[in-house]
């Protein structure tokens, strides 16, 4: 299980079982928060812990996503998508840079443009490790 907080520790998230390649992605609030993110659906294998502030997303007219982050500290927790999938699902991604180093450390990044082509971007053979130092 991997474990993440704020830091003031009020808030925070678990994700249950294989956390998966983390994306790095440049769009317009990732690179500004500089978030590395685990994805998976609400209610599956990642839950969101404490209270928690929200920040909307709107691309074009309508919100698509919200930004969840601790209103103490402020530390980006976690995006969840405000459109179901076509499977009913919702999609959510937690910010693995709240999570203990050495617990990510090894974890290969995958690059998303999701500036302008939103395309994944070839592999650079980088871990978290890489991007923390």
């Amino acid at each position: 299980m991997l474990i993440g907080s704020c830091h003031c520790g009020k808030t925070g998230f678990t994700l249950r079982g294989d956390p998966g390649s983390i994306t790095a992605c440049n769009c317009t609030l990732c690179r500004r928060y500089g978030a590395l993110w685990a994805y998976d659906h609400e209610g599956e294998r990642i839950a969101i812990t404490g209270e928690t502030a929200s920040y909307a997303r709107v691309d074009r007219t309508e919100p698509s996503l919200e930004i969840l982050f601790c209103p103490s500290c402020a530390c980006v927790v976690s995006w969840r998508g405000l459109r179901l999938q076509a499977d009913g699902r919702r999609r959510i991604a937690v910010n693995v840079r709240l999570a203990p180093p050495e617990d990510v450390a090894d974890l290969a990044i995958d690059h998303f443009d999701g500036l302008d082509s939103w395309d994944d971007l070839p592999s650079q053979g980088k871990c978290v490790r890489d991007l923390w130092f």
